[in-house]
């Protein structure tokens, strides 16, 4: 990624967000401390503990045979609503990838908690999940929050800065990697395109992140949003958020249910119905246009009859 390619929309949030953009553009990650207070980063840990003390280990060499991951977080633990939705994260998201897309989507949830002894994790890319290339474009951003607290001893999270800027290498040199040290309660955003894998726990207790990464409305997601959340489930998200776990159309026409937009069968709406146009407002004049210029052609024959 080159600057030039880094959208430089104004926010509302002003110059914090002018500095996270320009820290994505130049190292590939941002670290943001303690976004969460004492008493939320509690409340996290509280939601959680029950499900890291119900679900096995991982089995592979990706996700790790000394790591536990979890998925479905919204509803698992509805604390996670919060960090979802959060503004600044939301921002920098909405302003990488929508130059791409019609819309943003929820690509995953998931806590990760890397117990004592388990090794570095394979430097890899989230965009690999996509067999295509992205031609220097952003398709994902992923935002890790710590839940507790992040060591380079415990399995923090290692970055290789700048690494976005050329080819995956997985044999790249560890001593070039910076392990994002940071107290429960932070995040770290990275792009998709970054270089990254957790770091070996080396101590004696766990180290507890969670990850929620957005991705482009039109790619297919990591985590089938559908099945982690049933519609009863969904009905109860705030609108933004079921919007964002799918509940809503890209144009042009993609995601609909019977052609209209799926929110309104989530909140009721059936029936038998037209199926609606979800189209941009370049391709509506467009297709007008195309329309006209026929008619036109049409009366201009009918003339010369």
């Amino acid at each position: 990624m080159h600057s030039a390619q880094m959208p430089t929309r104004p926010h509302a949030l002003g110059r914090a967000y002018e500095t996270d953009i320009a820290a994505l553009d130049r190292d590939g990650y941002l670290r943001l401390p303690q976004l969460l207070s004492d008493h939320e980063t509690r409340t996290l840990q509280s939601e959680l503990e029950p499900w890291f003390g119900r679900t096995p280990r991982c089995q592979g060499d990706f996700y790790g045979w000394q790591t536990t991951r979890i998925g479905g977080l919204l509803s698992k633990a509805p604390i996670v609503q919060h960090l979802a939705l959060n503004p600044r994260v939301l921002a920098i998201a909405e302003t990488l990838l929508e130059p791409q897309c019609d819309c943003i989507q929820l690509n995953l949830t998931q806590a990760t908690r890397v117990h004592p002894g388990e090794r570095a994790q394979v430097p890899h890319r989230d965009e690999e999940m996509w067999p295509w290339p992205t031609g220097g474009r952003h398709w994902l951003i992923n935002v890790m929050w710590a839940v507790s607290d992040f060591t380079s001893a415990n399995g923090a999270t290692r970055i290789w800065p700048a690494s976005h800027r050329s080819g995956l290498d997985r044999s790249i040199d560890p001593a070039a990697s910076v392990s994002v040290e940071m107290p429960a309660g932070s995040a770290l955003v990275f792009l998709g395109s970054v270089t990254h894998g957790a770091g070996a726990n080396e101590t004696d207790a766990p180290r507890t992140g969670i990850i929620i990464s957005y991705c482009l409305g039109w790619l297919k997601s990591y985590e089938n949003q559908f099945l982690a959340y049933p519609i009863e489930v969904a009905r109860l998200f705030p609108e933004r958020l079921q919007r964002l776990i799918g509940y809503q159309m890209h144009r042009p026409n993609l995601g609909g249910c019977d052609g209209r937009d799926p929110i309104e069968r989530l909140h009721g709406a059936g029936g038998i119905g037209p199926h609606i146009d979800a189209v941009s407002p370049e391709t509506a004049e467009e297709l007008r246009a195309y329309y006209h210029a026929a008619e036109n052609a049409g009366a201009r024959v009918g003339e010369g009859g």
